[in-house]
């Protein structure tokens, strides 16, 4: 499914449905095709957004997770989003922890998946030369729990990002900011109702990382999926959207309900 990118002024977006901003951030090698399935499925109840993160545009100096926080929160000022759902897989998760941390005003409640922030196992910490396709590809797999999600077209994405100098430079400037900024301290600040959301097979974020969180937010629950690895919205969607919908729907009761 193709989904129209908005530009407004420097933001590019894709924006579907109506309803509270449920705003996706994607991670480190990630991208728009990571969301399909949630896009598809909650914007029939939300107003499903997805800024495209500017991973490879910012200067070296700001191509940090504070960096990117900071687009992120000059994205939902100009466009003036309130009661935010903010949905962050990995990278894109510790961004969104550094917002609510920062800005939680707008927020109404904050989602995980498989995020950085306190731990991580990253691409490894020596880069292949350019054009080992093999390991590349072996590198995407560990991604999932079914190596078959690795697709060609999503190796070769990753494959011609490491092949460019400037792009691996922000890949590893990137990653090196993800281990450098370890919120475990500041945790217990999020007042939002916290959705965490693991894969059982997640080797890169492992299901402990899932636990730790769940102990150090004060408003958190935690799910684990079984047979998945990093990325549970794209390897196992219909169990993560029944999940994330339940959480949602349960937030949107009349309190008298909730009892």
């Amino acid at each position: 499914m193709n989904y129209e990118i908005k530009q407004v002024d420097k933001f590019r977006f894709v924006e579907e449905g109506e309803g509270e901003p449920l705003i996706l951030l994607h991670g480190l090698f990630g991208a728009l095709s990571n969301f399909e399935d949630l896009i598809a499925y909650f914007s029939r109840y939300n107003k499903v957004v997805v800024p495209m993160l500017p991973l490879f545009d910012l200067d070296i100096l700001h191509t940090t997770v504070g960096g990117l926080e900071k687009f992120v929160h000059k994205f939902i000022e100009a466009r003036n989003y309130q009661h935010i759902h903010l949905l962050g897989n990995s990278l894109g998760g510790h961004v969104a922890l550094v917002h609510v941390l920062k800005h939680p005003e707008r927020i109404k409640s904050l989602i995980l998946a498989g995020s950085s922030g306190l731990f991580e196992n990253g691409m490894g910490d020596t880069y292949p030369k350019r054009g080992d396709y093999e390991y590349i590809r072996k590198k995407t797999e560990l991604t999932f729990y079914d190596p078959a999600m690795a697709s060609k077209e999503l190796v070769d994405e990753v494959y011609d990002i490491v092949n460019s100098r400037l792009k691996v430079i922000k890949i590893i400037a990137l990653a090196k900011s993800a281990i450098r900024n370890n919120l475990g301290e500041e945790l217990n600040q999020i007042k939002q109702p916290t959705l965490l959301v693991w894969g059982n097979n997640d080797t890169i974020t492992p299901p402990f990382v899932g636990k730790e969180f769940n102990k150090l937010i004060p408003n958190s629950e935690l799910h684990f999926i079984d047979k998945c690895g990093h990325a549970p919205m794209m390897e196992t969607p219909d169990e993560f959207n029944v999940i994330l919908h339940k959480f949602l729907t349960r937030l949107n009761q009349p309190a008298a309900l909730t009892r």
